[in-house]
């Protein structure tokens, strides 16, 4: 039993033993079988794969395409044609090869034992011409735009070395004024105006948008990571930004990852800058002569210094670096930068040195439906603040004494400042770090329907430091610490956070029904504070200003500190839909509810409405006989925006400190009181404006442009007016009374005027004029009829340049009417009669029926002007851009303060030519306005492309530019297109004023660039 029993138990272990034999047996036969046909399939495959070459050229022009990717189908097998078009890679017989290139049709070509592949890509007609723009929270094609848009990319930029990202595009837009009123000055921003001015005291700022940023920094941005600016000109377009974007809107794009194979780019530019204008002075021996002559009676020191030149550094070089990397596949791309700036300006200590990085991600996933972006970007600078100014002490100083004692140190005098020499012992430092990133992430919820959510946060800090040594002249003539060194610090931090969610749908119906629709909510936040310390009395240098503490100052009380915070937030919620019908008629409805923390109690929510049509004539059956028109379309949009760029808490009552006072307890404490009325009624300003367009494009596309014609108000004025008291606390009170209104009519074009295979030239042109008046300044209880601004400053109180009345265009310059000179030498004008009399008669009244005050000329010029030339031949690129400002007046205040013997130090030459009859004190009128109309040939480029013999290198061209070559005008000043021609006369960011020639002008330079763009 127990013999049988072991038997089958035997058997049983030996049955299944003999079944998982088996099994392996055939598992490992199954292997070996599929193995053995993989290795055929793979050996079948193998011996067919065979080594194809081609070429692949334009069929436009049969030009050659180099950088075009040759892959086969369904693998991840590619290669890129070389310098001459030409590629090499080896496929098998059966399989498909696939071309693509950018601008062209994608095409196919299946192998079929060919070796040689030559293909021919014909140019996507259709993508050209539907250029994609920013409209603000989504894009649309160019021919759909209804409002008033205009697109730049990179194509256009200017290539002079972009010290603000606007540098780019200045003189490109019709309409918008970028101007450059500090010169090359790298560390000072450019003065932007957009269709004229839209504010007295608010914020003529437009809104920057970057990468979706509302309120973006443009610190942030490098020349060569934007892709394009668009630039939304009309209320129709921009009311989607509500209460922050009466001054226009900014949208900056910059360049992103694409699928594709991996490429790096290496841009780099060095640039010469040279003195191209400066004041006409006496010489030092020119002076001695007119010294000797008795021609004017001053000293002869016995030096010999140009006190100018000694403020310029000769040695200025600058240079950028910017390296890319991108590539990446359909589901996953990226694109990182970094970038290495070196600025140095014309002038001594004045210097900008920043390193960047910015880093680009998109992902997708779940099946496509969800699409991730991500964008990085952060800058640090630091910038060497001392220089920049100064001029004008040091080029109307007798020239005949000499920064120097007979001992080599340096010379100091309590009428002047050595400039030079605070130049070469002070220091004056900025730190700053701005860094933003955003995340916005696509889901399509249901087809048509996509859900986004976009997230940023922004952070701006920097730290200031400045310190004057014990032997420095600001130090040395200090009465309470004589020779005790002088040191300050400063620190400021902003935050911005913006959160923005949207549901976006889009149908087509019937084949000719096609809508979209977005709806969204807008959070966004901004805090900033800063703090600031100074101190003096200092015993030593040792420490400069990182001791703050042990100046004799801060012992005496005699130190001082400061602090602040604020901050404000804004929520909105906004809709657009954009309809079309059978691609010729379309509309846009745009409206934006929003409320801001600025906003009076009474006023904490307002409503900015748009609407917009076009009508594509050209797709009318009784346009398609009219051979000439390729397209054309109509386009009229009327809408609201707002002005909400005024201080926070500006509608709050707020305490300030009353001063130190003794209290009964026998200690001195600081008292508080009110220092601003409250007033719950203060509202954002509203811009209504009105717009109509024509987009054409003619001629067998070889023309096209666009022609806009405006209107726009701006009504409820942020302003300042007296108020009284009682019930008012203050004697001040910021609130809304008043309107302006703008008109005017911008035109651009781009003509294809030759396009050859070897040859082609291409004129683009932007022009416009426009028209300002303030309507308003009064309201029935605050009554003001006319504004001054403009404070001329310089020798004399001569007050201000302009006398703004109500009705009347901004910018007009009111004052005295030259009639001549007595016989020795005084001045003489004409009154509200036409009579010639003396300054001393003359009716200063602000009274229009009592003054012999009148309108003498006018600041804000009436027509604006650019020209582009843009020549290729073969591998040659040569681009001639000119532009020009005409029909208006500048305030020379350099010949009003220094071509009048009066002034003690050194002259212009005109003061014993043109203004050698003046034997008068200092006065202000029409004889010093003269015309600033100008054209500047501004820009020069020639470039040279490279076809290497290689395809590790896609790109490689070199260029040269030369930036303010020559500058056609009458106007004997300062170079005229410096003198600021925004706002309305009140200081810009660079203390510059509306049509008045700054006597310390920061010189106006040429530049020479050399560049070099590489890719592989």
């Amino acid at each position: 039993m127990s013999k049988f029993k072991h038997t089958n138990h035997w058997k049983w272990l030996g049955g299944q033993h003999y079944v998982q034999v088996v099994w392996l047996s055939c598992l490992k036969i199954s292997i070996l079988i599929s193995l053995l046909l993989c290795s055929i399939y793979s050996y079948g495959q193998t011996s067919n794969r065979q080594t194809v070459v081609g070429k692949v050229i334009s069929a436009d022009d049969k030009s050659p395409l180099p950088g075009v990717t040759v892959s086969i189908k369904g693998t991840q097998s590619r290669t890129q044609t070389d310098a001459n078009g030409r590629f090499e890679l080896a496929a098998a017989a059966n399989s498909v090869l696939q071309f693509q290139y950018l601008g062209y049709l994608t095409k196919e070509e299946p192998v079929s034992n060919r070796m040689i592949i030559n293909v021919s890509l014909s140019p996507d007609v259709q993508s050209l011409e539907e250029v994609t723009v920013s409209v603000g929270y989504g894009t649309l094609k160019q021919k759909e735009v209804t409002s008033a848009v205009a697109h730049i990319d990179t194509a256009q930029f200017r290539q002079s070395g972009a010290r603000n990202p606007l540098d780019l595009i200045q003189g490109k837009v019709a309409g918008l004024q970028v101007t450059r009123t500090s010169g090359s000055n790298p560390n000072t921003a450019v003065a932007v105006q957009l269709r004229g001015v839209v504010s007295v005291a608010g914020s003529a700022s437009p809104l920057y948008v970057i990468d979706g940023i509302p309120g973006g920094n443009m610190d942030l941005l490098q020349q060569d990571d934007i892709e394009s600016i668009d630039v939304l000109k009309d209320g129709s377009g921009a009311a989607i930004y509500g209460s922050t974007a009466n001054a226009g809107v900014i949208l900056v794009t910059t360049k992103k990852g694409k699928a594709g194979a991996s490429s790096f780019t290496y841009n780099n530019y060095v640039r010469k800058e040279y003195v191209a204008r400066r004041p006409n002075t006496l010489s030092a021996e020119e002076f001695r002569d007119k010294v000797n002559s008795g021609e004017i009676n001053q000293q002869d020191f016995g030096h010999n210094t140009d006190f100018y030149d000694m403020l310029i550094n000769h040695s200025n070089l600058s240079n950028n670096h910017n390296l890319a990397m991108s590539g990446g596949t359909s589901n996953t791309n990226y694109r990182a930068s970094v970038n290495y700036r070196n600025l140095e300006g014309i002038s001594l200590a004045n210097t900008r040195q920043e390193y960047g990085a910015r880093l680009n991600i998109n992902q997708k996933g779940l099946d496509d439906r969800l699409n991730v972006m991500l964008n990085l970007a952060t800058n640090f600078n630091k910038q060497n603040r001392l220089g920049g100014g100064g001029w004008e002490s040091e080029v109307f100083k007798n020239p005949t004494l000499s920064n120097f004692n007979d001992d080599g140190s340096y010379r100091f005098d309590l009428i002047s400042t050595n400039e030079y020499a605070r130049l070469m012992q002070e220091t004056s430092w900025r730190k700053q770090q701005t860094t933003s990133g955003d995340f916005k992430a696509d889901l399509e919820l249901l087809p048509g329907l996509k859900g986004s959510v976009f997230g940023s946060y922004q952070r701006e800090s920097w730290n200031d430091s400045q310190y004057a040594p014990q032997n420095s002249e600001a130090s040395l003539e200090n009465t309470d610490y004589p020779g005790g060194a002088w040191a300050a610090k400063s620190d400021f931090l902003s935050e911005s956070y913006a959160f923005e969610p949207t549901l976006q749908y889009q149908k087509l119906i019937a084949e000719k029904h096609n809508l979209t629709a977005i709806a969204g909510y807008s959070y966004r936040y901004y805090k900033e504070e800063g703090l600031s310390a100074e101190n003096r009395g200092f015993i030593n240098d040792l420490f400069h200003e990182d001791n703050l503490g042990q100046g004799t100052a801060l012992i005496d009380g005699k130190a001082s500190m400061g602090s602040f915070k604020n901050d404000n937030t804004l929520i909105a919620f906004f809709g657009r839909i954009n309809y079309t019908f059978n691609n010729k008629y379309m509309a846009q409805f745009i409206l934006r509810h929003e409320g801001s923390s600025r906003f009076g109690d009474n006023n904490k929510w307002g409503n900015f409405p748009a609407v917009s049509v076009g009508w594509t004539v050209s797709e009318e059956a009784f346009m398609k006989d009219i051979t000439f028109v390729n397209f054309l379309k109509l386009r009229a949009g009327y809408g609201e925006t707002g002005n909400s760029g005024f201080a926070n808490n500006a509608s709050r009552v707020t305490l300030g400190g009353g001063g130190r006072y003794l209290y009964p307890d026998g200690y001195y404490r600081e008292t508080y009181g009110p220092n601003r009325n409250p007033n719950p009624n203060l509202k954002w300003e509203t811009k209504r404006e009105t717009n109509i367009g024509l987009d054409y494009t003619l001629f067998n596309s070889k023309l096209s442009g666009s022609i806009d014609v405006f209107k726009r108000t701006t009504k409820d004025l942020l302003d300042t007016y007296t108020s009284p008291q009682p019930p008012y606390i203050r004697d001040q009170i910021y609130t809304n009374v008043g309107s302006i209104s703008s008109k005017g009519i911008e035109v651009a074009f781009s003509y294809q005027a030759v396009d050859k295979k070897d040859f082609k030239w291409t004129i683009d042109l932007a022009a416009s004029t426009t028209k300002n008046t303030l309507d308003s300044y009064s309201n029935d209880i605050y009554k003001v009829e006319y504004a001054n601004y403009g404070t001329i400053g310089g020798a004399g109180a001569l007050g201000e340049a302009f006398t703004t009345y109500e009705g009347e265009k901004v910018g007009e310059f009111w004052g005295k009417r030259f009639a001549g000179f007595t016989e020795d030498g005084k001045w003489l004008f004409y009154n509200r009669n036409g009579e010639a009399v003396r300054n001393d008669q003359i009716n200063y009244s602000k009274d229009r029926n009592l003054t012999d005050l009148a309108p003498i000329g006018n600041a804000v010029p009436k027509y604006y002007l650019s020209l582009t030339n843009s020549f290729r031949y073969k591998q040659f690129d040569f681009r001639v851009f000119m532009r020009g400002k005409f029909a208006y007046d500048i305030l020379n205040t350099m010949a009003l303060s220094y071509g009048n013997k009066t002034w003690s130090g050194n002259l212009l030459k005109e003061t014993f030519t043109k203004y050698k009859d003046i034997d008068d004190t200092y006065m202000y009128s029409d004889y010093y306005l003269e015309s600033g109309s100008h054209w500047k040939i501004d820009e020069i480029t020639i470039g040279y492309t490279f076809k290497l013999p290689t395809r590790l290198v896609k790109n490689l061209r070199v260029y040269a530019t030369g930036q303010n070559l020559a500058t056609i005008t009458g106007y004997s000043g300062n170079d005229p297109d410096l003198v600021s021609d925004t706002g309305i006369g009140n200081p810009d960011d660079n203390d510059r004023r509306l049509g008045i020639d700054n006597r310390s002008s920061y010189p106006s330079t040429r530049s020479f660039l050399f560049g070099v763009n590489l890719a592989f």
